[in-house]
């Protein structure tokens, strides 16, 4: 029986609540089948436009040219089945494709230039506005680098701002990009500061616009703005789509301000990017952007060593040679395809000229002195790490201990509480102050003989830096906050989750067995790692040492903190490479999520066993241990997570060439 538009409609638009990926594209190529064969008619072009909108998203842009051309030839052929809806969406996705086919060498100029008269054609028939076309004008003579691209730029800003417009947030962008580029710095800031004070949000920004205003700000020699910025566009790296133009921009504002390890840091972080991109001009300005930072710090650091996996290059040096080389390759093939040289030039100007460089300071924590003893009171002297604990309040379930000592500043400034009070007021509008605050409230409490209270601002502190991209300072504070909880009796069950945080963070910086050692010590308090030889699973046995007439919330507590750490140590081997051993791991905790009934924790340790299976170069133990986690998070009525861990089982299904196992898992995905 066929179905109803209705329900034809409701099923594609589950599939466009599905994050972007593989399974998304598959389960909407199968809508796409179905519809087509066996109806309705009336949904043909929603099902088509969610394939071309799931292709151009989802990293598989070439993909998207088949089911646009289909589109158009529907609306040739049957414009009584496209709804008001429908019909923008195929102007629209115009856009899309007019962009993709300049960002692609191989495709011929003169088919480009085709496309674009097609654009426009359909455009006034329809009765459309035109700034969608006089802006893909503008970019069409921006990629080809001719003389027409400034007329170009003023005609499309001048042309009034239609229903095919780009989105208020991605805009201003755009035009700012081609500001900076020519130049006019000045003007490029000032739009982007006036937009951004409205906090706009798309797929791609405020992102985008970060990340070329916080290059603007060293041209400008505005040290402060440009950190800050910096800091702000580090955040909305992480949205679900690829950020490779701005993951470069970071990069390269990084070798440009003085902060060198960090710039390679990212770089090896960020290195697939070097040899893959959503297209070929993606890839090029990335290496435009990287090789701009390793131009200059090859000139004193070329002997350093990187640990790149596939790129043929060991050293700083080698790798700034073999950017330039291949991003030479890429500029003279779009070269030949626009008939200028402009690309080339560009390439060559990255190596040729001396890019602006100014220091920027990026830490947020203040460099770490002589630390106060207790007993020293504000007259100062160290201690070490295993200081006297302090005598602490019995908490109630899932409070965190508090200290009885007194609290005021013996000078007559701010006391701890005081010091927290404001850091918690300025943590969303100033967070790099507001960690300040949290170290400085830490210090106050640890002269005053308090290093539980201690402990916990500065564990604040850290986490904040840590956002804030201060991962030194992060990395310095975060074991020292564990030392003064241990040292103020503060109870494994609440320091685990500062311990937690330190070991991310540590896997991070590429350090992971650092943050293995402190959480294989707090799991030493709590009955060792869950699976572990001789464990338990029961409550009681969970905290062996609890006094007879300690609470059952008390001993809740104990059992949920050893399991989160026991999947942060499966995350941490995992990290370290120990595929095998995470994965064993990882099926440990997820087992004893499961008896605890904690779906979400479960179907999570169930992903990260599947993955480490699948790197350990087992992919069909993987399937099986995926499939648990995507049923998990079935139950848990964690839908994005469900579809995140189903792109993971379909593209192994896909490698393993079981194409209707992986149709039939992104088939599912959608269904609640």
């Amino acid at each position: 029986m066929t179905r109803s538009v209705h329900e034809a409609n409701g099923a594609l638009s589950r599939i466009r609540d599905l994050p972007y990926g593989i399974a998304r594209s598959t389960a909407a190529a199968a809508e796409l089948d179905e519809i087509t064969a066996n109806g309705p008619v009336e949904a043909r072009a929603y099902a088509l436009f969610v394939l071309v909108e799931s292709y151009v998203w989802g990293n598989e842009v070439t993909k998207a040219y088949l089911p646009f051309t289909q589109l158009l030839r529907w609306w040739d052929e049957h414009p009584e089945h496209f709804d008001e809806q429908d019909a923008h969406s195929l102007f629209w996705s115009f856009k899309w494709m007019v962009g993709n086919l300049m960002d692609f060498p191989a495709v011929p100029a003169a088919q480009i230039d085709r496309t674009l008269d097609d654009m426009e054609r359909r455009y006034a028939v329809a009765g459309n506005g035109m700034n969608a076309v006089t802006m893909s004008r503008f970019q069409w003579e921006r990629s080809r680098g001719t003389q027409d691209v400034a007329a170009a730029y003023e005609a499309w800003v001048a042309t009034p701002r239609d229903d095919f417009s780009q989105c208020e947030a991605c805009e201003p962008g755009d035009r700012a990009a081609y500001l900076f580029d020519v130049g006019r710095t000045d003007e490029g800031v000032r739009l982007l500061e006036t937009v951004l004070a409205g906090s706009p949000e798309c797929a791609t920004e405020p992102g985008d616009m970060l990340s070329h205003l916080q290059l603007a700000y060293l041209e400008q020699g505005q040290a402060d703005k440009a950190a800050t910025t910096h800091r702000r566009g580090l955040r909305h790296l992480d949205n679900g789509v690829a950020m490779t133009g701005p993951q470069g921009r970071h990069i390269e504002f990084l070798a440009r301000t003085g902060n060198g390890e960090r710039a390679l840091g990212r770089l090896e972080e960020q290195q697939d990017s070097l040899l893959t991109a959503d297209s070929p001009r993606d890839r090029w300005s990335f290496l435009l952007s990287v090789g701009t930072a390793t131009a200059l710090l090859a000139v004193e650091h070329g002997d350093r060593s990187l640990a790149l996996r596939e790129v043929p290059a060991s050293t700083v040096a080698g790798l700034d040679a073999w950017i330039r080389s291949q991003a030479l390759e890429l500029a003279a093939a779009f070269d030949a395809r626009n008939g200028t040289d402009a690309a080339t030039r560009r390439t060559e100007k990255v190596w040729a000229r001396a890019a602006t460089v100014l220091p920027v300071s990026l830490s947020v924590l203040a460099a770490p002195s002589g630390r106060v003893s207790p007993a020293a009171g504000a007259t100062g002297g160290t201690v070490p790490d295993d200081l006297a604990p302090a005598r602490v309040t019995e908490p109630g379930p899932g409070a965190a201990p508090t200290a009885t000592a007194p609290t005021s500043h013996p000078g007559g400034g701010p006391t701890g509480p005081e010091l927290v009070a404001r850091a918690t007021e300025a943590a969303a509008t100033d967070p790099a102050s507001a960690a300040l605050l949290y170290q400085e409230a830490s210090s106050t409490f640890e002269a005053r003989g308090l290093p539980a209270d201690a402990g916990f601002a500065l564990a604040e502190a850290a986490q904040i830096a840590a956002l804030e991209q201060d991962l030194e300072g992060a990395l310095s504070a975060f074991p020292r906050a564990v030392a003064l909880l241990r040292a103020g009796g503060v109870a494994p069950e609440f320091r685990g989750q500062v311990a937690r945080a330190f070991a991310r963070l540590s896997a991070r910086a590429g350090d992971p067995l650092a943050g293995l050692v402190t959480v294989e010590k707090e799991l030493a308090d709590l009955g060792g790692p869950c699976g572990a030889a001789g464990s338990a699973h029961s409550a009681e046995q969970d905290a062996p040492d609890r006094p007879d007439d300690e609470p059952a919330s008390r001993a809740d507590l104990r059992s949920r903190e050893r399991r989160e750490l026991s999947d942060t140590r499966a995350r941490l081997l995992a990290s370290s490479g120990d595929h095998a051993q995470a994965s064993a791991a990882a099926e440990a905790v997820a087992e004893e999520y499961a008896r605890a009934g904690d779906l979400s924790g479960a179907a999570h340790a169930f992903w990260l066993a599947g993955t480490t299976r699948a790197a350990a170069g087992d992919p069909e133990g993987a399937v099986d241990v995926l499939e648990s986690a995507v049923d998990g998070f079935r139950l848990a009525r964690d839908q994005q997570s469900r579809a995140s861990v189903g792109n993971e089982l379909v593209a192994i299904l896909h490698g393993l060439g079981r194409e209707d196992a992986a149709a039939q898992v992104a088939a599912t995905l959608s269904d609640r």
